[in-house]
């Protein structure tokens, strides 16, 4: 039967660019390896991205942002061409405040992809971006005929930080259901909605236009497969660590029945609680969790991970004291979409964490799936779709949060970043010396 493969990874960059090498080296090492030591190649590469370049480059977006997506298209090229020695194509790079969202299409699928719909919410102070999420559907025409095909909605993430924000994280997946709404533009940009030079030929490797219909402008629809990749943020406990708990930190060299294995702590996971009491994430499915926690790393796990004399050295984890080890970064999906049935089921393959990355305190973590290409003449339509009504505000309030994102991004390049100080500076100086000049006109 015919599929869809997709290689979904999240990754939180901590406000720094990514090691392009590290991470090209170790980016397809969640894809499965068949019987003869190849893997399939996956048809699309989605990339969700978290605290993607600070505050000040993020809210400004556009070319703020080009350095910070170029070195993960300089990663995918060099990981793909290493791997499969083929190319793929960037056909989606979007934001939403500090939260990224890329999509990569192999190149002998772009043409069989719609023009991408994008949605954009925030979750921080008044709406604005600091945590927010950003989405995109689009839809993959078979071969064998228009009736054939996957429809994809694809969510990147950052929800509400810390132990006892439990609440604000189940709200936070609620505004998403609310307030990501695609209004069907149906087309390709850059950050911000920035023209692009290269989005005219974008636009003529995606022909067709995305199946976003006004009947069911949000992110769940009866034929749409739902993945939400991200920090959710959601930790092993609902208190803050003492330091006597530190010394209870999962060990590398632990065995399953040891209390310091890992998955002792996953029996408190937050959001298998959360999720198993339809508080949040209802009807989303997420993969066997047999990977370590993937934040939060000290220092010192960054710093080893950037000397190649620790790669043949046995695994040691190394955790900050004031954050319990959890599993931040997560990929969840829908793995039946509500009108379709069960043959229509997503396989995963494989769900597995990165290691250790040189740049960032978190792990990445990747979902390999594959998804059977349906007949679009089957789909029914419930009458549920999604937990949550769309909020009728949405457009104002997603307008307003911009207008301000915009205002923080301009105080914060002024007054945060090296250039903006150097612009304060130099106007200063200016409007001092043209105060002098005109004083002393004055008195002579």
């Amino acid at each position: 039967m015919e599929s869809l493969r997709i290689y979904f990874l999240t990754y939180n960059c901590a406000l720094t660019p990514i090691d392009v090498e590290h991470f090209s080296n170790h980016f397809f090492d969640a894809l499965p390896v068949t019987d003869n030591s190849s893997s399939p190649l996956p048809d699309l590469l989605v990339l969700s991205l978290q605290e993607i370049a600070p505050l000040a480059y993020a809210f400004l977006g556009g070319s703020f942002l080009v350095p910070y997506f170029a070195s993960f298209t300089q990663a995918v090229d060099r990981a793909t061409l290493q791997r499969f020695d083929t190319q793929y194509v960037n056909v989606v790079t979007e934001n939403s405040g500090m939260t990224g969202l890329m999509v990569f299409a192999r190149s002998d699928v772009v043409n069989s992809l719609s023009h991408p719909d994008i949605a954009r919410v925030g979750f921080g102070f008044q709406d604005i971006g600091n945590k927010a999420a950003v989405a995109s559907r689009l839809s993959y025409q078979s071969h064998r005929g228009p009736q054939a095909g996957v429809d994809l909605t694809l969510i990147a993430a950052h929800l509400a930080p810390m132990e006892d924000a439990v609440a604000r994280r189940n709200s936070d997946w609620r505004s998403m259901v609310e307030r990501l709404v695609f209004s069907g533009s149906g087309r390709t940009s850059t950050p911000n909605n920035e023209q692009n030079e290269d989005e005219g030929e974008s636009a003529a490797l995606l022909p067709g236009s995305s199946e976003s219909g006004s009947k069911y402008p949000g992110i769940f629809t009866p034929s749409n497969y739902l993945f939400v990749g991200g920090d959710l943020n959601y930790r092993t406990a609902d208190r803050f660590p003492t330091k006597e708990d530190s010394f209870k930190y999962p060990k590398a060299d632990a065995e399953p029945s040891d209390p310091f294995h890992y998955s002792q702590l996953l029996k408190n996971d937050q959001l298998k609680r959360e999720m198993q009491q339809s508080r949040c994430f209802q009807g989303l499915s997420e993969a066997a969790i047999a990977f370590p926690p993937t934040y939060k790393y000290h220092r010192d796990a960054q710093l080893a991970a950037r000397d190649p004399a620790q790669a043949d050295k046995a695994p040691e984890w190394k955790w900050t004291s004031h954050r319990w080890p959890s599993w931040c970064d997560r990929i969840l999906f829908l793995d039946t979409p509500p009108g379709l049935g069960d043959e229509s089921k997503v396989k995963v393959l494989k769900y597995d964490a990165l290691p250790v990355s040189p740049t960032s305190d978190h792990r990445p973590v990747a979902l390999a799936v594959s998804i059977p290409v349906s007949d679009r003449r089957a789909v029914n339509e419930p009458e549920t779709v999604a937990p949550f009504s769309i909020d009728p505000d949405w457009e104002h309030r997603r307008d307003v949060a911009r207008k301000k994102e915009y205002f923080v991004g301009c105080l914060a390049y002024l007054g945060l970043t090296r250039e903006g100080n150097a612009m304060v500076f130099a106007s200063t100086i200016g409007i001092l010396g043209a105060w002098f000049i005109i004083r002393s006109l004055l008195s002579s």
